[in-house]
């Protein structure tokens, strides 16, 4: 793998790793109507799949150099 995709999977998978971690400890949506506090459950499963996928991409990066 040449240094060009080599750099551009690792750059990706750390913005990817990146927005993952983001969404995961983004907070969650609430509405407040006088006493009543309404909070939507945050689901996480997109943002554990987007933090795999960023891993795997930095990991391949990383695997793709060394083997050169």
């Amino acid at each position: 793998m040449s240094k060009t995709y080599q750099s551009m999977l690792l750059i990706t998978g750390i913005v990817i790793l990146a927005y993952g971690v983001y969404t995961l400890f983004q907070p969650e949506t609430q509405v407040s109507i006088g006493d009543l506090d309404l909070v939507k459950a945050q689901d996480n499963t997109g943002s554990y799949i987007t933090i795999v996928i960023g891993i795997t991409a930095i990991a391949l990066s990383l695997f793709r150099g060394k083997k050169q």
